[in-house]
């Protein structure tokens, strides 16, 4: 990337935009010289230089808060990075999620906010595979066996709302959601296009 930065207006430095790669929270704004890129790139976690301090550091080397690559973007000017990582803790070193004091927390999004979100984690699994994850383990056995767990996941959905037992129900629903985007994800399909189809079904 660094052949595609133009450090040449900010004497040597660039500011740099950290975004959370699954909830797309502004995390924080640092600055980056070459060697800060060279080192966030060859590593893999994102790396400033500290203007106060006068040389490198990488997010989390104290806290152990690191962030982690996902995808780095230039700016049409060439002049500005957004980096789109995973934190492994609070970003800001005052203790809150971002530098910008606002929550990072899926627990506080909204419910179609939320549904997003879990796409996005379904997406990161499958790019970036965790040991014991249950999504790796679908992914793993292959489109057929994920299509017949949400045919199973469905069934058991309506079997649920033959009888009263409302918190039953409302688990095999997110059960049948939750392999229904995993299916989404299989076909490289995102949730927004069959958001889509349901909009143009509501205009007719």
């Amino acid at each position: 990337m660094l052949e595609h930065v133009d450090f040449t207006k900010g004497n040597g430095l660039i500011p740099v935009i950290v975004q959370d790669a699954v909830t797309n929270r502004v995390l924080m704004l640092g600055y980056m010289n070459e060697e800060a890129l060279r080192t966030t790139e060859e590593r893999g976690l994102v790396t400033f230089y500290s203007r106060s301090r006068q040389r490198l550091w990488t997010k989390g080397e104290t806290s152990g808060n690191y962030l982690t690559v996902r995808n780095m973007l230039v700016d049409c000017d060439q002049d500005t990075i957004l980096i789109k990582a995973v934190p492994s803790g609070p970003v800001c070193h005052l203790g809150h999620d971002t530098c910008f004091d606002e929550p990072n927390d899926p627990d506080t999004m909204a419910g179609s906010e939320f549904l997003y979100y879990l796409e996005e984690v379904i997406h990161d699994r499958q790019e970036h595979p965790v040991e014991g994850s249950y999504t790796n383990h679908l992914f793993s056995r292959g489109i057929n066996k994920i299509a017949q767990k949400v045919g199973e996941e469905a069934v058991e959905l309506v079997i649920e709302a033959k009888d009263n037992n409302k918190d039953l129900f409302l688990g095999e629903a997110a059960d049948l959601l939750y392999h229904v985007l995993v299916l989404l994800a299989q076909k490289n399909i995102r949730l927004n296009e069959v958001v889509e189809v349901l909009k143009g079904r509501h205009s007719r």
